[in-house]
């Protein structure tokens, strides 16, 4: 069966995340996006965990089903949502010189583990303070203690390229995993590629060629989920925590189809720039680290980082990589047809109807073709499929701004856009 997974959420009890991000409503909102499977998110967050324990029941495969779900618990049905206990971890420390704050994921089997991990952290740091706890102790540290408690537990650096929060940062980050993970490196086998960067991007690395290349959304609000996201072909017999791990470590392509993406230029530091003066800076034209409006150094992006630490073209592809498919979520395809925020009320009202009359979101995005969408507004509709077909204007983001995706440009815009050439997009239909 197809699974589509999105492993890297927030709940409610993490900083600037919605108050809606529970349970409950994780469960609706997956079931209108089409995720099989989500990561819990939070799970070091004592109150955020009594609620996962008390709103989950434990299957046999390391997977977690809804209680309150109407699917019988003792079957794998491809278009339920499963659960698996995930959180992130904020590092901030001092090595080599230099502050280091980098973020990682982890994944973790059950709860009797997770017990174990919240148990040694506490004894590290507040995690009452919040969802993302943030500890005094190193990336090498919170992965030995991790391992040292379950093998079958992943660490995966979250969104590496990020300029503040990341391995890979260019504020805090390392320019190897060697120089972060140590001896502990071969047991990290995917980063995270956040949402400036995508995989293309990555594979201008060769010390990432045995890395598995993720993609998640790190959602902070619910229509946010499954921006990111990745497809497993996975036999229901086999669907299980160690299954999809497996998957992961050992880069099995034949199982791991492709990530989904947002396209790389609409994330917050695609570019280098500085917000407070409206700076922004296309790295591979411009060679400067200074603002030229007030002098100050830019906060340098991701294109820049990667370049900086590449030794391939771009262009270049391995051979045994997931493919990758860059899409732009339905609301915001909706709301740009309208003319309207994607908060609106006719938005909102216009999402819940496709979705409800076409299945999920991603039957949508995904599966359908345009002769089979019939009765969808027409600009709507041209929409949909310029997306699918990646036709589309980007003006990228930078210093913490969200680059802006138009489909249906406005030829009268004072601001010169982008234009993203058509990617090359996996064939959506079989």
């Amino acid at each position: 069966m197809r699974v589509i997974a999105d492993l890297h959420i927030h709940s409610k009890y993490s900083r600037a995340t919605s108050p809606k991000m529970d349970i409950d409503n994780l469960y609706t909102w997956t079931r209108l996006k089409g995720i099989n499977l989500l990561g819990t998110g939070d799970f070091t967050h004592p109150a955020y965990l009594a609620e996962l324990k008390e709103k989950l029941l434990s299957l046999s495969n390391g997977f977690f089903r809804y209680k309150n779900s109407k699917v019988p618990a003792d079957k794998i049905v491809s278009n339920e949502t499963y659960f698996m206990l995930s959180a992130e971890v904020s590092s901030i420390y001092s090595e080599s010189g230099k502050v280091r704050k980098i973020h990682n994921i982890i994944f973790a089997p059950s709860f009797e583990v997770v017990d174990k991990i919240n148990k040694k952290l506490s004894s590290i740091g507040n995690l009452y303070a919040d969802g993302r706890p943030i500890l005094g102790l190193s990336a090498y540290d919170l992965a030995k203690i991790v391992f040292e408690i379950s093998e079958e537990c992943m660490v995966i650096p979250a969104h590496a390229w990020t300029p503040w929060f990341s391995i890979f940062g260019s504020k805090s980050g390392f320019d190897s995993l060697e120089e972060c993970f140590k001896d502990l490196t071969p047991k990290i086998h995917s980063i995270e590629t956040g949402l400036s960067s995508d995989p293309e991007m990555n594979w201008r690395l060769s010390s990432l060629d045995k890395m598995t290349l993720i993609s998640n959304s790190d959602s902070h609000s619910l229509p946010k989920i499954g921006r990111e996201a990745n497809v497993f072909e996975i036999k229901e017999n086999d669907f299980s925590y160690k299954e999809i791990t497996r998957v992961i470590k050992e880069k099995d392509i034949q199982k791991f189809l492709y990530t989904i993406e947002f396209f790389p230029e609409e994330g917050k530091y695609h570019w280098d720039g500085d917000r407070n003066c409206g700076e922004r800076i296309d790295p591979t034209k411009e060679n400067t680290d200074k603002c030229s409006k007030c002098g100050r150094p830019l906060t340098i992006g991701v294109v820049h980082r990667v370049n900086d630490l590449a030794d391939r073209e771009v262009g270049f592809k391995p051979k045994d990589a997931p493919g990758s498919l860059h899409l732009v979520p339905l609301i915001e395809i909706i709301a740009e047809a309208k003319d309207q925020e994607t908060t609106g009320k006719a938005v909102q009202a216009e999402y819940l109807n496709l979705v409800s009359k076409f299945g999920s979101e991603f039957n949508i995005l995904l599966d359908l073709k345009k002769e089979q969408m019939e009765g969808i507004d027409d600009k709507i509709l041209t929409g949909i499929m310029r997306v699918k077909e990646g036709q589309l204007e980007v003006l990228p983001g930078y210093d913490g701004v969200y680059g802006t995706v138009k489909i249906f440009s406005d030829k009268g815009d004072e601001e010169e856009t982008e234009l993203v050439r058509p990617k090359p997009q996996m064939k959506l239909f079989s």
